[in-house]
């Protein structure tokens, strides 16, 4: 049986709404479970004011964050700090990283080389430098609207739909047999590592068999497996 991951999920109150919390903590669920859960900003501030009952209902410890120089943000020292005491502690596999905030590029880069899992998420501004900097990136946006997202809406989704045909072709063409067919669990795995922010929900698609599918260029295939409630999909090039 494979490991549950135990993850620290760290979010700047400064970037990011309390509508997501829900969603931010479902996806959590889908990769291990949120051993840390922390907060930062400066809550003296009347806006923060609505995160009152969120943080009562989740169980989320607010760290209080000061201000103390205009024009330097308090909040992301303090939350790369504990990131780091967090890390050195030796007690979670991975983190998750709330914030549409450049400023935690060089914090994702460094978990990722001491063998951490990062999950990051942020609004669909988020700059590409921390996108690329995490291990998997969901944007909130997306799962939020997980449900009422159409197929074929590609608005502000980072590649396109014809981009992304071409990125799955050629994943196919440098990993397929020699009748030209790969496993549609590899395909999902190159994606993720090529496009650290890919999710089937940006696309409008609850799975990556039903977004391959809906390509006419590709060909999907399903095989038995001993258990007759395991089927494998394949995938190749239409000729």
């Amino acid at each position: 049986m494979e490991k549950e991951l135990k993850i620290a999920v760290l979010i700047d109150a400064d970037n990011v709404s309390d509508k997501y919390v829900k969603v931010i903590f479902d996806e959590v669920l889908n990769h291990g479970t949120a051993t840390y859960k922390r907060i930062y900003g400066d809550w003296t501030k009347p806006q923060f004011a609505q995160w009152k009952n969120v943080l009562l209902n989740y169980s989320i410890s607010p760290i209080q964050q000061y201000a103390y120089t205009q024009g330097k943000n308090a909040t992301d020292a303090a939350l790369i700090i504990d990131a780091m005491d967090i890390l050195y502690s030796g007690n979670v596999d991975g983190f998750c990283i709330v914030s549409s905030d450049s400023d935690f590029t060089r914090l994702a880069s460094r978990l990722r080389e001491a063998g951490k899992f990062v999950l990051g998420m942020g609004e669909k501004k988020t700059p590409q430098a921390f996108i690329s900097a995490c291990e998997k990136f969901k944007y909130l946006e997306i799962l939020l609207t997980d449900k009422t997202t159409e197929p074929n809406d590609e608005k502000n989704v980072k590649a396109s739909k014809s981009e992304l045909n071409q990125i799955i072709t050629s994943i196919i063409v440098e990993n397929s047999d020699d009748d030209g067919w790969v496993f549609m669990g590899e395909i999902g795995n190159i994606l993720s590592k090529r496009m650290p922010e890919f999710d089937t929900r940006n696309y409008g698609y609850p799975k990556l068999t039903p977004l391959i599918s809906s390509f006419k260029n590709f060909e999907v295939q399903s095989r038995k497996t001993p258990n007759p409630n395991i089927t494998h999909k394949y995938v190749r090039i239409k000729e």
